[in-house]
């Protein structure tokens, strides 16, 4: 009896036949088994790359066969020791790698699961399977027991006799690129999500997240690539990098030292960044990093893929991508009005804008997909081992140049830019097209992805930085029209705080600034009749509280110059509402934004469409010069202000703000807190 396939299954076994494997079924084992996917997919490739549903049967049973026999678990590495010396010949199911010991001139192999550490190894099995000295093979082992095999004195009674690599030990990727042409596009990515073990039929699966999908495994075929995801739990962030390659490394939070990452004091052995595709960060909301000295090292090596390190002979490179993933527990809109889109990483590094800014990707994990079983494939798609290793070769290939056959990128796109751009590209044309036949649409498309992606990460460094990170209205022009596309962000869409229609009275906006913190905020007058009482609330910050403190007692000591008698402070209390609308820590600087909020109230006069006021009143009434002058007025234009009212003192630095500002944003100047009032104030 034969299962049913759809078109996809049937090309897949007449163009792949044993190097793919039904995934539902691997599932079924994973359950009972402990046992890597890509051991499992072996064996199930190897027995089970039928359409007939009897052999399918046969087969498993021939792999739980297998597996109960010779499958090694670690608590059971002493029975199996047992096993092997009274057999005097076992087979078993472990993870080997070797090691040359020059000090004895010999190769010593070490099994995993069996916690042998020197077992003997002929020099012509070591030369078989080069991957032996590369962090090692998962393998059908043949293992012999001589208690005659000395070296000195000491016995080392265990040997391996020959290896049958489970996973592939010698790999030609000429079919997995010569057979692309037999696949439409839709059909090849539908290829890797069912590799990925994703069914891309599921309800839910749209094309935009078919994207998203297929490109958490870019680190794996770009090189040096840095990547970021951050999104709600149970969205499959870690799972590519923990099953579906042996080529990857996943780091728990904070258990990352020096020498496991880049090179040991004492040997001068490399670590992860030069032994692995990818080295996964999980959980990088918790403490990244085991030693403070490691975060410099890494900001070197996201830069340029090499690091040094005294005492370790010089510059030594990697290849290695950096991947961080980690969770977010709020949506998306209230973490961009509070902070920004990096704040939920580690302290370490979450306002390291150098460090940062070394990242080339930022999946929006907000928008994946919270995995039920639906969304999990019962299809055929290429068995782990064989992607992984299609995947590994395709790291050889570049086609970072793709872009400029066709476009070139827009005036704000820095170098530090454009590196992760064309790396991105780069990444989904090897996936997507890894024969190298594509056209100049699909390139526009993965161009306007990757445009995002990095956008995401300068958006939020602009955020955090400042003007130094201004330059964020990302493009590209079409070679053959000259034509100019912006590309915007999801998350940004519709995001002016400061309204566009008229203020109502008592309603103000400024920017604050500590040198550090920015922080967009709303100051809210109310008055009742009373006494002359001054009420301030929601802000705890001393010097904030006696910037308005000070304002109010400016306009008390000169009210017969500024208020009628009915209007005069001593007939109400006064209640000041502060309200951070973007950023965390408001600083001094809002005296303007109080004075006129409090006097718009007293006269109930609106004030100007999208307005904001930047500057601070004296006790005396001096107008004081704004302190960050273009990166708050750039925050206020930013988000929706049409007029910022700011000092005559900083007249000379209007030149320093960028076009894109001055295009969508008028920056008249007062010298006094009469000026301040007529420029505000809405003309009826």
């Amino acid at each position: 009896m034969a299962i049913i396939l759809d078109e996809l299954d049937e090309k897949l076994l007449e163009n792949f036949r044993g190097y793919v494997v039904k995934k539902d079924l691997v599932q079924t084992l994973k359950v009972g088994e402990n046992v890597p996917v890509f051991v499992l997919e072996y064996l199930i490739a190897n027995s089970c790359s039928t359409r007939d549903e009897e052999a399918i049967k046969k087969g498993m049973d021939n792999v739980k066969k297998i597996l109960s026999q010779h499958y090694v678990n670690p608590e059971e590495s002493d029975l199996i020791h047992s096993k092997i010396r009274e057999s005097g010949a076992y087979k078993i199911i472990d993870r080997v790698s070797v090691r040359l010991d020059p000090k004895k001139n010999t190769y010593w192999a070490q099994l995993l699961n069996c916690n042998i550490k020197n077992a003997n190894i002929s020099d012509k099995l070591v030369s078989e399977h080069e991957k032996l000295m590369l962090g090692g093979v998962w393998a059908i082992i043949d293992m012999k027991y001589d208690p005659e095999r000395k070296h000195g004195s000491n016995i080392y009674p265990f040997v391996v006799e020959n290896i049958k690599p489970i996973q592939l030990s010698n790999f030609d990727n000429s079919r997995f690129i010569e057979n692309r042409k037999n696949f439409t596009k839709n059909e090849w990515m539908d290829v890797l999500l069912r590799s990925s073990g994703i069914e891309p039929g599921a309800n839910g699966i749209t094309e935009r997240l078919k994207m998203l999908l297929i490109s958490r495994l870019i680190p794996l075929v770009e090189k040096n690539f840095n990547f970021i995801e951050i999104g709600p739990r149970s969205t499959g962030k870690s799972y590519v990098f923990k099953e579906l390659t042996p080529y990857a490394v996943v780091i728990s939070g904070g258990q990352a030292t020096v020498p496991k990452l880049f090179v040991h004091g004492t040997t001068g052995k490399v670590g992860a960044v030069g032994q692995w595709d990818a080295v996964t960060f999980d959980e990088a909301t918790d403490r990244l990093f085991k030693d403070r000295d490691a975060v410099p090292l890494m900001k070197d090596y996201m830069e340029s893929g090499s690091f040094s390190r005294a005492g370790a002979g010089g510059e030594i490179t990697g290849s290695a991508s950096i991947v961080f993933n980690g969770n977010i527990n709020q949506p998306v809109e209230t973490v961009l009005q509070n902070s920004h889109l990096f704040s939920p990483l580690s302290d370490e590094v979450n306002n390291d804008t150098a460090f940062l800014d070394r990242i080339h990707f930022y999946l929006p994990g907000w928008e994946m997909l919270k995995f039920a079983p639906e969304h999990f494939t019962k299809k055929f798609g290429f068995s782990t081992d064989y992607f992984s290793e299609c995947l590994k070769a395709q790291r050889k290939l570049n086609f970072t140049d793709a872009i400029d056959k066709f476009f070139s990128l827009g005036s704000h796109l820095k170098q530090r830019d454009t590196k992760p751009v064309k790396k991105t590209v780069s990444g989904l044309i090897k996936l997507i097209h890894p024969d190298g036949q594509y056209t100049q649409k699909d390139v526009r498309k993965y161009l306007v992805f990757a445009l995002e992606m990095r956008r995401r990460v300068k958006e939020q460094l602009k955020r955090i930085g400042g003007m130094e990170f201004w330059d964020t209205n990302f493009s590209y022009i079409d070679k053959e029209n000259q034509e100019e596309i912006f590309v915007s962000l999801p998350e940004e869409r519709g995001s002016h705080l400061i309204e566009s229609t008229p203020l109502a009275p008592g309603i103000s906006y400024t920017a604050t600034s500590d040198g550090e913190n920015m922080a967009l905020v709303r100051i809210e007058a109310a008055l009742v009749n009373g006494s002359g009482k001054l009420n301030i609330s929601g802000v705890s910050n001393t010097g904030v509280r006696e910037n308005i403190r000070n304002t109010y007692l400016y306009i008390q000591a000169n009210e017969k110059k500024l208020l009628s008698e009915q209007h005069s402070l001593k007939n109400y209390d006064i209640s000041i509402q502060v309200t951070t609308l973007l950023g965390s820590n408001i600083s001094t600087g809002a005296g303007a934004a109080v004075y006129t909020a409090i006097m718009s109230q007293i006269y109930k006069k609106n004030l100007k469409p999208g307005l904001g006021i930047l500057g601070n009143i004296s006790i005396g009434g001096a107008v004081e010069r704004v302190v960050n002058f273009a990166d708050k007025v750039a925050m206020l234009s930013e988000n929706g202000a049409k007029n910022v009212l700011v000092p005559m003192d900083n007249l000379n630095e209007l030149q320093d703000l960028p076009p894109s500002v001055l295009g969508n944003t008028d920056v008249p100047f007062y010298s006094n807190s009469q000026m301040l009032m007529q420029k505000s104030i809405l003309n009826d």
